[in-house]
């Protein structure tokens, strides 16, 4: 992105004042789920973030203690992760999955092509539905539909595994989307869910500068509100039975936040191939990056991962 800049000279300059304007006065506060199916409509249909970032809209994994990776290549090594922390490789190929929150199907067409499984993918955006269909080559087993988290179109018990990844700040009802998840996995299945979690207000409240890069991080990605790692435990353990088991992999996925800004360095035709605005919206979005790590590199949040089997 910077580089980018550099070869604009003055217009550059002009384009990060621009940007620093709009993010101080403008946000995607959270109103409804409409809000949020527009929010990725917007980010779905510029393309910037598939350039960038390829077709993983989450974090990636760089290990403990992290180590050098390329962005591309650490989105896929956290599905992979995810999948053996999980348990979800101990299930046969020709499985059932569900991924919740599938963005343009990066993590389904891994899942489908890797480990067998029949994935359906759902996203409140339709904007994102629709990239994912034409992303995904044909004879893959993994179909995508536009459907609500909180209010899953799909009968219980009809899934072998369901995943999330980084959905779970945009629910305005934890406890809802917890029931949901677990209401359409068959007994017996398996739960994979990781997420971006605040730290626990037991533990530690939020002190005023704290208080303050919250709401940043709330009001400007249509966030209602996150969870912690306990609270989200307990919504999943509302369930009759379920043993919930976590994982704090903070330190393991930090790298991504400077690595999607630095992608911009690197892939500079991705940004400005895409013409003046796609580079003033990248440096609209790069203030938030750059709190997100601070927030997780001072365990204000925290990348919370959730396990579970279903009794049954």
């Amino acid at each position: 992105m910077l580089h980018a800049l550099i070869s604009l000279g003055l217009g550059g300059a002009v384009l990060l004042s621009l940007g620093l304007l709009l993010w101080s006065r403008r946000d995607r506060a959270f109103e409804s789920t409409a809000s949020v199916a527009d929010a990725y409509d917007r980010w779905t249909d510029d393309r910037l973030l598939e350039r960038l970032w390829g077709e993983h809209v989450h974090l990636g994994f760089y290990g403990q203690p992290p180590r050098r990776r390329d962005f591309r290549h650490a989105k896929e090594a956290f599905v992979h992760e995810l999948v053996r922390w999980s348990g979800l490789d101990q299930l046969p190929r020709g499985s059932t999955l569900l991924d919740v929150g599938c963005g343009i199907g990066g993590s389904a067409r891994i899942l489908a092509r890797d480990y067998g499984f029949d994935v359906l993918g759902i996203s409140i955006s339709p904007g994102q539905i629709r990239r994912a269909q034409e992303l995904t080559p044909a004879g893959l087993s993994c179909r995508f539909a536009v459907m609500d988290a909180l209010n899953l179109e799909l009968a219980d018990g009809s899934f072998d595994a369901v995943w999330s990844v980084e959905a779970g700040p945009h629910m305005p009802d934890k406890q809802r989307y917890a029931d949901e998840l677990l209401r359409v996995l068959r007994p017996g299945g398996r739960l994979a869910v990781a997420d971006w979690n605040r730290r626990d207000a037991a533990v530690k409240p939020l002190n005023r500068l704290e208080r303050w890069v919250m709401h940043q991080l709330l009001v400007q990605w249509a966030h209602p509100e996150f969870a912690s790692i306990p609270g989200f435990q307990r919504n999943l353990e509302h369930s009759p039975g379920l043993t919930v088991d976590t994982d704090d992999w903070s330190r393991q996925t930090l790298p991504s936040w400077i690595e999607s800004i630095l992608e911009g360095v690197r892939r500079p035709g991705a940004v400005l191939g895409l013409g003046p605005r796609a580079v003033l919206m990248g440096l609209r979005e790069t203030p938030t990056l750059l709190l997100m790590h601070w927030g997780f590199a001072t365990g204000m949040m925290q990348f919370g991962v959730f396990r579970a089997r279903k009794p049954g």
